[in-house]
């Protein structure tokens, strides 16, 4: 046996012998907490210096930092259904939902909640979902569906959309709460409808200005994207949305701390409209320090809730962001004037909707006690291959075609192996891929949209192939393509065979 397949091998016997130490490690709870637009260098484990994140810190520290993890996009519909069904989002031409939009993942889809359902777990969803609900239009006065129910989630609480999009009202279980008969909900995203002010019409109602996409219905004082009327007892007040899901969130824990259970978190921070709560206002970054500073509370009452339960030893937390940092998209929170030396990006390039590094590389922590050693991972790592590393860590075989692109990456993950994917394609308005520390950005093939044009981030979209080498030159300011074809026609021609790849068994 060679050296090579030996090491695999003990890795194996190593990572099997964990898993059947007791029944109760055999199954670990699972938190999935994931934040919105939180770019790599946005929390101070990370390097930020306009903001502490004292609790994702404590992860970080105690757990297992990866410095090359990403998520599968630059934007968050795309990156969601990654993770959820283990599956490239551009085999379906996925992009960033409206809020009315039908559900993206169709009941019968393999999911990550489903397959975990199917191993014992009780599952659910606390936060922004933005993966559409129902078949077409949706009445927001009936039952919704389908929806997270559908795929696999035994209990959803969720924000539709985004917070920026209406209806702004929570849906639980596939109902509104708090809905009233005599005031039903009415959504338009065609059109001006019923007499409700806008930010257009009502500017002086405003908290934050907006731009004009934001300048719809007012409701709380922030105008969003689309009508809406009715449905005033529902609404939620921004302000308190991290009190709201984090007493959701932990009730769910409590509810089943005697069972394994699979908790996705999916936080409203640090996406606009930036609305902290008022006992995190009054950083010096403005908005968006104040609600990357309530992202970090957020966390720390779970992690403290778990320890309160003793959970905390048999759970697994991943901490991550579904796509990289923004500071102005659409709401004058003086992010930009505000941020001083701090670097959301860290030291690589772009961000939200870019296909720069920052696009999709984010802070991506593992932290399980007594399992995971404290340590740094410079391994490549792929969301998408959450699912089959949970399949593997639950003793649970995948369907044939169940998580095509989702590759078993579990002893990686929990720290017993420093080998990353060997290739991995990221996806903004074009495809990128990486191999080790060479990074191929395709040529653009379609114009680029008016909205992509008007946001600051550095898109990172040319005519001709880009080529950049990390290791010499993180912040991707030098194309190198030309003096490497052999290496560029190498990377393009894998990722054409990526693209051209039909569902099939996973990880065959």
């Amino acid at each position: 046996m060679s050296i090579r397949r030996l090491f695999l091998w003990c890795l194996l016997i190593k990572s099997n012998v964990i898993f059947a130490q007791a029944p109760g490690v055999q199954k670990p709870n699972i938190v999935f907490i994931y934040v919105d637009d939180l770019g790599y260098g946005d929390v101070s484990c990370y390097g930020a210096t306009g903001v502490k994140t004292p609790n994702v810190d404590y992860l970080a520290g105690k757990g297992l930092k990866f410095t090359d993890a990403h998520c599968t996009a630059a934007t968050c519909t795309p990156s969601r259904f990654s993770l959820l069904t283990g599956t490239y989002a551009f085999r379906i031409n996925a992009a960033v939902l409206p809020g009315d939009a039908a559900m993206l993942i169709q009941p019968g889809t393999a999911t990550l909640p489903g397959m975990l359902q199917q191993a014992g777990y009780a599952t659910a969803v606390v936060g922004k979902w933005h993966l559409g609900l129902g078949g077409g239009a949706i009445d927001w006065n009936g039952t919704i569906s389908p929806g997270p129910n559908e795929i696999g989630f035994n209990y959803s609480f969720i924000i539709p959309a985004t917070t920026d999009r209406v209806p702004t009202v929570f849906v639980e279980n596939g109902r509104v709460p708090h809905l009233e008969s005599s005031d039903p909900i009415r959504v338009s995203y065609a059109g001006m409808m019923g007499d409700e002010p806008t930010g257009l019409s009502n500017p002086e109602l405003l908290k934050q200005k907006a731009d004009t996409q934001h300048s719809n219905t007012i409701v709380n004082g922030i105008s969003r994207i689309g009508y809406m009327t009715g449905g005033k007892k529902a609404r939620w007040i921004d302000e308190d949305m991290s009190l709201v899901l984090n007493e959701k969130a932990k009730a769910f824990i409590s509810a089943h701390k005697e069972q394994p259970f699979f908790l996705y978190y999916p936080f409203p921070n640090i996406h606009v409209p930036r609305t902290p709560n008022k006992k995190f206002v009054g950083g010096k970054m403005g908005a968006r320090g104040d609600v990357i500073a309530e992202m970090d509370w957020m966390t720390g009452e779970i992690i403290k809730h778990l320890d309160s339960l003793g959970l905390s030893k048999n759970t697994l937390i991943i901490f991550s962001s579904d796509n990289g940092p923004v500071l102005d998209d659409g709401y004058n929170d003086f992010a930009e004037a505000l941020v001083g030396g701090h670097k959301p990006g860290g030291i690589y390039r772009g961000g939200k909707y870019s296909a720069f590094e920052a696009g999709t590389r984010v802070p991506f922590i593992a932290y399980w006690p007594g399992v995971i050693k404290p340590g740094v991972s410079d391994a490549l790592f792929s969301q998408v291959d959450i699912f089959a590393s949970f399949a593997k860590l639950v003793n649970r075989g995948l369907p044939a075609g169940a998580a095509p692109d989702s590759k078993d990456m579990l002893a990686t993950l929990l720290g017993l192996s420093k080998k990353g994917r060997e290739y991995m394609p990221e996806e903004s308005y074009t495809l990128s891929l990486r191999k080790g520390n060479w990074k191929y950005i395709a040529p653009q093939e379609r114009p680029t949209p008016a909205w992509l044009k008007n946001k600051k981030t550095e898109n990172g979209l040319l005519p001709v192939p880009q080529l950049y080498n990390l290791k010499n030159d993180p912040g991707e300011r030098k194309n190198i393509a030309t003096q490497n074809p052999a290496i560029v026609k190498q990377l393009a021609a894998e990722l054409a065979r990526i693209r051209a790849q039909q569902v099939k068994e996973n990880n065959k």
